[in-house]
């Protein structure tokens, strides 16, 4: 069981002195049976006028900050020691009526799961569900498992990773026309490809780490996104397109949502005058405390991706 130090530094740097609106913070990794946060500390420079702290409505902690006064540079520090217990796709359990697809949801989950199911990408000629359909096997025996891990390792291995510094996320139906985008587009599509096969799907926002430096992962350097999707047995359960993994193997999550737009990691407003903004800067670094048997080689710095 890996004991990780996550630090993650935001500066934005502007030409003259800004006035700070209302930021809201959501980098503090949440807790688990498979994830045991030991340590967290926010640092913001200058510091801010009022500091709180509250769970929305996934249970995520985030952190609202309020500033007065005005400076050149607004630097955001998270640092966060974390216990980790790795899962891998021999420790999902599922029910034996959810084995094959297609499943229906039982009675009890169902209310609580609809609005994970929605669709949220319009896609008027079905091009997200063609795309899923490949998936299944046109005798009925398709295995929920095998079909959601071939969905992941696909998107991995004909998809092109492209980082982009760009605010918001490709539609599915772009990411399946250009073979190509971020980790947050490629979480996107398959959210939106379990959806259209009927199944709750999450966006999750995190990091990610390797214990090998024979591992490279896709996605360092910046925060990552990958989904999950909800499995009777086991329940919500981890599945990262872009280095596909199934599993929470090396995904620290801090934020969970429907949408992209509600685990953004880091958003708010400044005031100032015309072309202050001189740009952002970020920086991702995970370290690897303990590794307890068996032993693994020590984690190497992450690679600088944006998401």
């Amino acid at each position: 069981m890996p004991t990780l130090t996550i630090s993650h530094v935001t500066r934005y740097a502007y030409r003259q002195p800004v006035a700070f609106g209302e930021h809201r913070i959501m980098v503090r990794p949440r807790e688990s049976h498979d994830q045991r946060l030991l340590e967290a500390r926010l640092d913001i420079e200058p510091p801010p006028s009022d500091l709180r702290w509250l769970q929305d409505v996934f249970g995520n902690s985030v952190a609202i900050a309020r500033f007065d006064g005005r400076a050149t540079a607004l630097v955001f520090t998270s640092t966060a020691t974390v216990e980790h217990m790795p899962m891998g796709p021999d420790d999902v359990e599922i029910e034996d009526y959810a084995r094959r697809y297609p499943f229906t949801y039982s009675s009890e989950d169902m209310p609580d799961l609809l609005r994970s199911i929605e669709r949220q990408h319009h896609d008027p000629w079905r091009v997200v569900d063609g795309w899923a359909r490949r998936f299944v096997r046109e005798d009925g025996r398709t295995d929920t498992l095998r079909m959601l891990a071939e969905i992941t390792r696909t998107i991995r291995r004909e998809f092109t990773y492209v980082p982009r510094h760009e605010k918001g996320t490709q539609s599915p139906i772009e990411t399946l026309d250009r073979k190509a985008g971020t980790c947050r587009d490629y979480a996107v599509l398959m959210i939106e490809a379990a959806r259209a096969l009927g199944l709750a799907a999450r966006f999750v926002s995190g990091y990610v780490y390797s214990t090998k430096l024979s591992e490279g992962v896709v996605g360092g350097g910046n925060t990552h996104a990958w989904v999950r999707i909800f499995l009777p047995g086991s329940g919500w359960v981890e599945f990262d397109p872009t280095n596909g993994i199934i599993g929470n193997r090396g995904l620290i999550r801090t934020a969970i949502a429907r949408d992209p737009y509600q685990a953004v990691p880091l958003s708010g407003t400044w005031s100032g005058l015309p072309g202050s903004y001189a740009g952002m800067d970020v920086a991702v670094e995970i370290t690897l405390q303990r590794q307890d048997p068996p032993a693994f080689e020590p984690a190497s710095p992450a690679r600088a991706h944006a998401l």
